[in-house]
C-alpha cells in the first residue's frame, strides 16, 4: 500500500501542514535552498532552459509564470517580492531556481544559499505596486558597472579574524499535535525506506506544543541531498529544511 493512503487520515487529523497540495487555495510557502543559474546547467541539461544573468530572473517549477513571490534569505532577512519569469524543471532537492542577481540582491551565500519561498496574493494595486518597484531596480541593476574593486590599507586593519560557525542542516519532515503521531511516522520510514540513514530520525517538541519528527543533522547540501530525494520518492510533496535545530 502507497504511503499516502497509509498516512492520509492520520495527517488531515493530527498533523499541522505539511503537504502543498493539503489546500490548493493556500499559498505555497517552503524553506530550502535556492538553486542559483549557471549556463553551464543549460548546456548540460541539468536545467530545461535558460535565463539571462544580468536580470532579476525567477523560475519555479510548480507556480504558474507571473506569480508573485517573496524570497527571503533565512540567515540575514533580505527579501525580495518578485514575480516569476517562467516555468521549468530543475533539481527536485531546489525550491526555486534564481539568477546570480537575485542571489546577490538578497545576499546569498553561495555555498548555502537558504531561503522561504512564499507565494503572495495580494490585490492588484499592491501586485502593481511591486512590480513598478521591480522595474526599477532592475533598470538601476542593468546600469550598474559588472564589477566594483575596492582596495583598502591591509597594515591599518587591526580586527581579530572570526571563527566561522559551521551550520547544521536538518530536514522538517512533519509537524504533529500528537506525539504517538510522530513515533507513528519515523517508524513507518524505518520499515518502509531501506536507503533511508534512519539514525538521524529525531523526534523533537517546541514551544508552541507541536512535536516535530526532524532528519539531521547534516554538515553539507550533498549530504542532505540523498536523505531529501528519498522521502519525496516516498511520498512527501514540500519539505522545509532548517538549521541548527
Amino acid at each position: 500500500m502507497k504511503y499516502k493512503i497509509i498516512l492520509s487520515f492520520l495527517f488531515i487529523t493530527a498533523c499541522t501542514q505539511n503537504y502543498s497540495n493539503l489546500n490548493d487555495r493556500l499559498p505555497f510557502n517552503s524553506k530550502g535552498f535556492a538553486y542559483i543559474y549557471n549556463i553551464e546547467d543549460s548546456n548540460n541539461n541539468i536545467i530545461e532552459g535558460k535565463l539571462d544573468q544580468s536580470s532579476f530572473q525567477v523560475v519555479h517549477n510548480k507556480l504558474r509564470p507571473g506569480s508573485l513571490v517573496r524570497i527571503t534569505n533565512i540567515k540575514t532577512n533580505d527579501t525580495l517580492v518578485i514575480k516569476t519569469s517562467k516555468r521549468f524543471k530543475y533539481p527536485k532537492f531546489y525550491k526555486v531556481l534564481i539568477t546570480k542577481s537575485v542571489a546577490n540582491k538578497l545576499n546569498l551565500d553561495q555555498e548555502l544559499p537558504l531561503i522561504d519561498i512564499i507565494e503572495v496574493k495580494k490585490n492588484k494595486s499592491f501586485i502593481a505596486k511591486k512590480t513598478k518597484i521591480f522595474k526599477e531596480e532592475e533598470k538601476i541593476h542593468r546600469n550598474a558597472p559588472v564589477e566594483i574593486v575596492t582596495i583598502n590599507n591591509i597594515s591599518k586593519s587591526n580586527k581579530k579574524v572570526k571563527k566561522i560557525k559551521k551550520e547544521k542542516l536538518y530536514i522538517l519532515i512533519a509537524e504533529f499535535y500528537s506525539k504517538k503521531s510522530a513515533i507513528f511516522l519515523k517508524k513507518r520510514i524505518t520499515q518502509e525506506l531501506a536507503n533511508f540513514n534512519h539514525n538521524k530520525l529525531i523526534i523533537k517538541s517546541n514551544k508552541s506544543n507541536k512535536t516535530s519528527l526532524i532528519s539531521g543533522p547534516y554538515s553539507s547540501i550533498n549530504f542532505m541531498k540523498n536523505d531529501y530525494i528519498h522521502l519525496i520518492n516516498f511520498g512527501f510533496e514540500e519539505l522545509d529544511i532548517t538549521i541548527n535545530e
